[in-house]
């Protein structure tokens, strides 16, 4: 037996006395037939509320392939672009579009008009934004696009390069070494574990995982970076960050740190001598884009007992692979 559903009246013609049984209605785009109802009904009134009865199972039929179809078309229509679901992150970030496509300064109206924001909300907006180095205000009442972006920009190019190209070369390294191999970055003070070939077999637990951060003077790879700036900038650094360290090995005193960094110049490679991490020693080499920069670190890292001098000038081989596959040609006076 089919159950009597609601029909939507929209659908249903209302019936007129003169209707009788044999009458053509149209339900939806369909035709359907009046039908006398049974004696339990009375009067020829069905459940249906004051309509005449209708043929239940044709108008059923119709409405569950009418949802089915538009169940359906939901699930096949393209979801739109997500937009963000904090309000001001969406503002901040169609304010951005709009200096994206304008190579000169843009003012506060102009911004305004472009994001159909008030000017004051664009205003405060703009002012986190220069806040941030996001965005520049070069004259008062007109911004563009901030250095900041450039910098993160490059940094997100130089990681997918760079680890493109240490891939298979660190994989090499840790299975001569047989312990952890690190790809890591410099980031304001601190460098970035970007990629890391080891296994368990390596006797050591990996305590910086990748992503993880530390401090550039406690860190084979730190030193490097550190090496590449002129000392005003090494003192600004000391300045910022304390010197503070982690073991009683770490370089805490500016003066320890510019004689290590004149070694790490002279010989071309830094080392971590217990300095983060006790009981771990590290040796790094570094790798150098097509314009002769610093871009990154390659280091090993393995129990203090462990780390073997005779790995050295391979981890230097490997990291003037990577270099070289980045475009670095050996002779570069600002390569070391």
């Amino acid at each position: 037996m089919v159950p009597l559903l609601p029909i939507p009246n929209r659908t249903v013609k209302r019936l007129s006395a003169d209707d009788s049984a044999g009458s053509r209605v149209k339900v939806g785009h369909r035709q359907a037939t009046i039908r006398n109802p049974p004696a339990s009904q009375g009067r020829g009134v069905s459940a249906l509320g004051g309509y005449k009865a209708l043929d239940f199972k044709l108008a059923i039929k119709f409405r569950n392939i009418k949802l089915r179809l538009r169940a359906k078309a939901v699930q096949m229509k393209p979801s739109a672009h997500q937009t963000p679901s904090v309000q001001v992150l969406a503002r901040a970030f169609s304010v951005l579009d709009v200096l994206a496509t304008h190579q000169e300064p843009v003012s506060l109206k102009i911004i305004s008009e472009k994001t159909g924001l008030h000017p004051s909300t664009a205003h405060r907006i703009l002012n986190d934004l220069v806040s941030g180095r996001l965005v520049d205000r070069p004259e008062s009442g007109t911004y563009r696009l901030g250095m900041r972006l450039l910098e993160l920009g490059n940094l997100v190019k130089a990681r997918l390069d760079v680890r493109e190209a240490a891939l298979i070369p660190m994989r090499e390294l840790h299975k001569l070494t047989q312990q952890p191999v690190n790809l890591s970055m410099r980031q304001g003070d601190e460098i970035v574990y970007i990629e890391r070939a080891y296994s368990e077999r390596s006797g050591m637990q990996v305590v910086r995982a990748i992503g993880g951060r530390a401090p550039l003077h406690l860190t084979s790879v730190g030193k490097l970076f550190l090496a590449h700036d002129d000392m005003p900038r090494v003192h600004a650094y000391a300045s910022r960050t304390g010197l503070i360290g982690h073991t009683r090995n770490s370089i805490t005193d500016l003066s320890a740190l510019e004689r290590e960094l004149s070694t790490v110049l002279a010989h071309g490679t830094a080392r971590d001598d217990e300095e983060l991490e006790v009981g771990v020693r590290c040796m790094a080499a570094g790798i150098f884009d097509d314009q002769a920069i610093l871009v990154a670190g390659l280091s090993i890292s393995a129990p203090a007992d462990r780390l073997e001098e005779s790995w050295l000038d391979r981890l230097k081989a490997t990291a003037a692979e990577i270099s070289a596959a980045l475009g670095y040609r050996r002779g570069s006076p600002a390569g070391i």
